[in-house]
């Protein structure tokens, strides 16, 4: 059974999208997920933790950006506090791996008149990551909590010409160097691809009969007290199918772009989420 596809599209469109949907249908059994790639994707998380958890031991330069030069590290604080959200690649992503795709793409959001313990509290509040997240995220719930370390269950869907709609779990710790530095480390430990979501006849895609369009998701938060704000920075690392040969322009766009998009989504929904929350919130004697 393929993904829900889009409706009232131009003849053009259309063919690109069976298209897609029969390539990804044929090829997707042919090229599940092998343990060469899971092998590869744990390699490539080594790394990048290590990296992460030296730059986030420190307050003097918690964040990323403390380790750019000095104009470029200015140019982005200035677009932060114009309201845009900053979004890069990290390194030359995404990465071939063997039968799968690395993307790794980090970004910021400064959200004003907050604190760090307020935006901390919103994105721990796993009950009701729905009413922030929509359409994103359509269920979300804390399975277990033990002190700061969770394990917490989301359903997501991701557009692009096809929906997709998927079962996720994470093992997600939280942690601070201080109260006006924090940060979490969220790593997926179940991807579940969902045939007929919403149906009676729903049910979970097996695994290797999967289309491949996410396989694993790890997101690196950090959260640092600023003048009159809060920025918030996220790393989004995720595995995914490889392209087929000479099919770069037709599965490429989807392939490429979902990882990016989803992390502008995020961080401009948890700036959006906090701001009604301030707005909302009574005024302080």
């Amino acid at each position: 059974m393929l993904p829900r596809m889009t409706r009232r599209i131009p003849h053009i469109g259309a063919l690109i999208v069976q298209s897609l949907a029969i390539v990804l249908s044929f090829s997707g059994y042919l090229l599940a997920q092998q343990p060469e790639t899971s092998q590869a994707f744990d390699h490539y998380i080594t790394q990048a933790e290590t990296r992460i958890t030296q730059q986030g031991s420190q307050a003097k330069v918690f964040l990323n950006l403390d380790s750019l030069p000095a104009e470029q590290r200015s140019g982005i604080l200035r677009r932060l506090r114009q309201d845009e959200v900053v979004i890069e690649k990290v390194a030359n992503t995404p990465q071939e791996i063997p039968g799968g795709l690395v993307h790794d793409w980090q970004g910021w959001v400064f959200i004003p008149k907050v604190t760090v313990e307020e935006v901390v509290s919103l994105i721990r509040d796993y009950d009701h990551l729905s009413r922030y997240y929509s359409p994103e995220v359509l269920q979300s719930r804390l399975i277990s909590a033990r002190g700061d370390d969770l394990h917490v269950h989301m359903r997501l869907q991701k557009h692009k010409i096809v929906t997709v709609v998927l079962d996720t779990e994470y093992d997600v710790h939280y942690g601070r160097i201080d109260a006006a530095h924090q940060y979490s480390i969220s790593r997926s430990t179940r991807v579940s691809e969902i045939e007929n979501p919403g149906s009676p006849n729903e049910s979970a895609l097996p695994p290797g009969q999967d289309h491949g369009y996410m396989w694993r998701l790890n997101s690196y938060w950090a959260f640092e007290q600023a003048n009159n704000g809060v920025l918030v920075q996220c790393e989004a690392i995720s595995l995914t199918r490889d392209i087929p040969t000479g099919l770069a322009w037709l599965i490429g766009p989807f392939v490429n772009s979902i990882p990016r998009e989803s992390l502008q989504f995020t961080l401009t929904a948890t700036r959006n989420a906090m701001a009604t929350k301030t707005v909302g919130a009574p005024k302080k004697n």
